[in-house]
């Protein structure tokens, strides 16, 4: 899957193990799905997963590794990979967007994304299966950028992986889930709330400032292939500057959260968050506590990339020095009643809240 600020990769066993010990869970909403790493594993635990989010880049990748089922998309999706793997490039507006106005890719993989890319939009394919083409191709440039994992900026010299041709590979479809289909949505985190009904909501939403479409604007591009106007060195759409989310400001996150707690429709909920975000451990209780008994399991992680890197500025040159190295990121499962022992699931330290009279 691609590289990505905020990945639960390193959570996923944990949140496996929790969602699996919880009772009579059939159904889950991933509600701010992002790459669908979390609703992915939980499909090949047999979940029926319905993952929601508000970029069309998430959407689409939902549809691959959520919706799509292997044993109905393979095999024309494989086919159709080698097909587009022999495609010789054509320069367009990817190519001139990001490989001439700015850095992100070599010029001779840039053409290869603009002729893969109309040849996709060409085939009116059905939407599961150019979900799958799609995804194997945002994979491929990612495996050739030049970034340091997000679209932020460009590498000052060429990341030793810009060099290497770009390769279509088939992404990992899973088997559709023991009790149906899987689904992908692309609503608002407060409506996908209240028109899914599940018994567990998986929630992961942006905790501070840092805007996903911003971080990976030449995904949205990518899957939208709309050419849309563009600003700045790294070349984002402009609607960069247009779509907010209240998640991403302090003053309303509580309120937006809160929104959200009041209208997802299940029995169960498990919150994702890290101390790096606008709620504090016991801010994220409390609320949480309004819907039933808050189970919290923490876990120390190093920063993202970036951090270890560090800061500079435009010329390259290190300037600054960043606060810290590692964060927590905590896991807050809520419920109707008490879990056994979470040490006894294996997870790191925890504690257990009652719900609030």
């Amino acid at each position: 899957m691609i590289k990505y600020l905020g990945s639960k990769r390193l959570l996923v066993p944990a949140i496996s193990r929790l969602v699996a010990a919880l009772p009579e869970v059939r159904e889950v909403l991933d509600l701010f799905s992002g790459t669908s790493r979390v609703g992915h594993a939980l499909k090949a635990q047999g979940y029926r997963v319905t993952a929601n989010d508000h970029n069309a880049y998430a959407a689409t990748l939902a549809r691959c590794y959520v919706q799509a089922d292997r044993e109905r998309w393979y095999t024309p999706a494989e086919r159709l990979v080698r097909e587009l793997n022999a495609l010789p490039g054509r320069a367009g507006y990817f190519t001139e967007t990001f490989c001439v106005q700015s850095r992100f890719f070599q010029p001779s993989n840039g053409e290869r994304v603009d002729a893969i890319r109309d040849a996709i939009a060409d085939k009116a394919l059905p939407p599961e299966l150019e979900a799958v083409l799609l995804v194997s191709l945002m994979e491929a440039a990612d495996r050739v950028d030049s970034t340091t994992g997000v679209q932020m900026a460009f590498l000052k010299d060429w990341a030793p992986r810009a060099h290497r041709p770009l390769e279509l590979r088939m992404p990992e479809l899973l088997p559709r889930s023991t009790y149906g289909q899987g689904r992908a949505l692309e609503l608002d985190a407060v409506e996908a709330a209240r028109t899914v009904r599940a018994d567990l909501a998986y929630l992961d939403p942006p905790y501070n400032q840092h805007k996903y479409l911003g971080n990976y604007h030449i995904w949205e591009t990518l899957v939208r292939w709309d050419a849309p106007e563009a600003y700045g060195a790294a070349r984002k759409r402009l609607d960069c500057r247009q779509r907010v989310s209240r998640f991403n400001s302090k003053p309303q996150f509580s309120a937006a959260f809160t929104e959200v707690l009041e209208a997802v429709q299940t029995t169960w909920l498990i919150l994702s968050f890290s101390d790096e975000g606008y709620l504090s451990r016991a801010e994220a209780e409390r609320l949480l506590s309004r819907r039933g008994v808050v189970h919290t399991v923490e876990y120390d992680y190093k920063r993202y990339v970036g951090a270890q890197i560090g800061i500079h500025n435009p010329r390259g040159e290190k300037v600054g020095r960043v606060s810290h190295l590692r964060n927590k990121e905590y896991l807050y499962v809520v419920g109707p009643r008490e879990l056994p022992s979470l040490a006894a699931l294996g997870l790191a330290q925890s504690s257990t809240q009652r719900s609030a009279p």
